[in-house]
């Protein structure tokens, strides 16, 4: 069976996440570790560990991810360059504490210094973090190519594992939102050989580790990141079915960051959709 499963808030602590995607009967949960708008977080107590750790196991069939705050930019320069790698160290040994493996990363932006010298920057600053860690592998996002943000277009990932100097902790989590929004049209059945084809080509499918499912609210090639639920965007039903019966990416598991509302209401649409489409 494919691992499906949501990105859940953390609020009142972080084992009630894990406890939230038991409930939904979801078989992979993303969180985020700390406030993902701020810089700075207290450290975990003794009881925050031992609750999540617990909870983990106790749900043992739960793939649990992480995605790292938002500030985060690997491409920046002065203050914004320290303050990302000391909240980037931070958040990989939060993730290490709580025994978890993959931490989603958005590479960062240029902010008009250049694509190719952002690339530089990203591929320096992660190997700089990863030497101050041990075990936690990040997953660098596709972007849907806002502004100067970094990592659109398959090659652009290539090229930051390719000139970071710990390829082995290195990863891919697509987002079918923003490869959409990004020009890589999924949504009918040559389109979406075409994209898969290449992105294995380009990065190789071995390296794929994570997808967001999410629809798009904008056009193929818009380079506007705005997620919709499943079905009711311009990615629509096939594209996600294709998806979701594709045996070659039966082993990656799947995760919505679809909009949410009341609660686990729309999750529990967006989750009953993809196992509708999955069986057709």
């Amino acid at each position: 069976m494919r691992k499906i499963g949501v990105h859940l808030s953390i609020s009142g602590g972080l084992y009630r996440a894990v406890e939230k995607a038991a409930q939904l009967n979801i078989q992979a949960v993303q969180i985020f570790l700390k406030n993902s708008n701020r810089w700075e977080a207290k450290p975990y107590s003794k009881e925050d560990i031992a609750a999540f750790v617990q909870a983990k196991d106790t749900a043992k069939d739960i793939e649990v991810f992480a995605h790292s705050g938002y500030l985060i930019n690997l491409a920046g320069i002065g203050d914004v360059k320290k303050k990302s790698l000391t909240a980037l160290t931070d958040e990989l040994h939060r993730a290490e504490q709580l025994h978890i493996d993959y931490m989603v990363l958005h590479p960062g932006s240029h902010g008009g210094r250049g694509l190719d010298q952002g690339i530089d920057s990203i591929a320096e600053n992660l190997s700089e973090v990863l030497t101050r860690t041990k075990k936690t592998t990040i997953l660098l996002e596709t972007t849907a190519g806002q502004g100067s943000s970094i990592g659109h277009r398959f090659e652009q990932i290539r090229a930051i594992m390719d000139r970071a100097s710990c390829p082995a902790r290195l990863g891919v989590c697509l987002d079918t939102c923003h490869i959409f929004a990004a020009g890589y049209d999924m949504s009918q059945s040559e389109g979406y050989t075409r994209v898969f084809s290449e992105f294995d080509a380009v990065i190789g499918l071995k390296r794929l580790k994570l997808i967001h499912v999410n629809d798009s609210k904008k056009d193929c090639g818009s380079l506007v990141d705005r997620h919709e639920h499943i079905g009711k965007g311009c990615i629509g039903n096939e594209g996600f079915r294709l998806l979701l019966n594709d045996s070659k990416l039966a082993s990656i598991p799947l995760v919505l960051e679809t909009p949410k509302l009341n609660d686990d209401e729309a999750d529990k649409m967006n989750l009953k959709t993809l196992r509708r489409l999955m069986n057709t």
